[in-house]
C-alpha cells in the first residue's frame, strides 16, 4: 500500500467514526427518552440541567465506547489509527457542546440553533436529540426549530468559549 492510500484510509476511517459516533449519540440519546431503566440517570441531567463537566462527560463517551473504538484495529494500523481519533475527537467535541449547551449556548456557532440547549429549555422530550450537531434531528424528522434567543440568552455576561465547567 502507497502512503497516499494509507493516508486516505485512515482519514476515511477519521471521518466514518465521527459520523457514527454522531449517530449512534443520536439515537442513545434518543432511547433514554422512551426507556425508563436506560433513562434513569438522564432523567435526573433533566431535573437538574446542567452538565457535569468537560472531563467527566468526556469520560463516560470514552468509557461507553471504546471497545468499538479499537474494532478497527483488527483490520489494519491505519484503519484502526484513524477510526480511533474519530471516535475520541468526537468524543471531546461532543462533551465540550454538551457542557457549552448547558452554560453558554450563545456560542454554538455550528448550528443555527443550539438544540441540546433547547430541548432542556422547552422540555423537549420528542424532538431535537441531538448533543453537538442537528444533522441527525434534521435526518429524522425530529428537529423543531424554535425562537430561542430570548432576554434570558441575551442579557448573560459575555463570556469566551472556554470558560466552562471543565470537571
Amino acid at each position: 500500500m502507497t502512503p497516499l492510500e494509507s493516508t486516505a484510509i485512515g482519514i476515511g476511517c477519521f471521518v466514518l467514526a465521527f459520523i457514527l459516533a454522531s449517530l449512534v449519540e443520536y439515537w442513545l440519546h434518543r432511547l433514554m427518552h422512551v426507556n425508563a431503566k436506560i433513562g434513569e440517570r438522564h432523567r435526573d441531567h433533566h431535573r437538574r440541567n446542567e452538565g457535569q463537566g468537560v472531563l467527566w462527560e468526556f469520560r463516560d463517551y470514552v468509557r461507553g465506547s471504546v471497545i468499538v473504538m479499537c474494532l478497527l484495529f483488527f483490520v489494519s494500523l491505519t484503519a484502526g489509527i484513524g477510526w480511533f481519533l474519530g471516535g475520541l475527537v468526537y468524543a471531546a467535541f461532543s462533551a465540550y457542546a454538551h457542557q457549552l449547551q448547558h452554560e453558554n449556548p450563545t456560542k454554538c456557532f455550528w448550528m443555527k440553533m443550539p438544540v441540546h440547549y433547547v430541548h432542556h429549555k422547552y422540555g423537549m422530550w420528542h424532538h431535537n436529540f441531538g448533543l453537538a450537531l442537528d444533522w441527525w434531528d434534521r435526518v429524522f424528522g425530529t428537529y423543531k426549530p424554535v425562537e430561542w434567543l430570548t432576554e434570558e440568552e441575551t442579557t448573560q455576561p459575555e463570556r469566551g468559549y472556554l470558560q466552562l465547567k471543565w470537571w
